[in-house]
């Protein structure tokens, strides 16, 4: 599974970053993290607000910091 992390690096970039990474280790799947922070990669993506997550290249959620619990069920669907 691939995860993404789309955004310039902030503070809220990496905490999306960090839960990404204890939701897919909490379910046990084995993963691959990339940040993103190219702003032409970004609105290529189609990503107007940040930090953005997308799981195997599908953006799931744009300009919020999601929770490791929102983030295990985005994986687990």
């Amino acid at each position: 599974m691939k995860l993404q992390i789309l955004g310039k690096g902030c503070s809220k970039c990496l905490t999306l970053g960090e839960h990404a990474a204890s939701a897919a280790q909490a379910l046990g799947l084995d993963y691959e993290m990339e940040k993103v922070t190219d702003m032409n990669a970004i609105i290529d993506a189609g990503v107007m607000t940040t930090p953005a997550l997308a799981v195997n290249g599908e953006i799931k959620s744009a300009g919020k910091v999601l929770s490791v619990e929102e983030i295990k069920k985005l994986l687990s669907a």
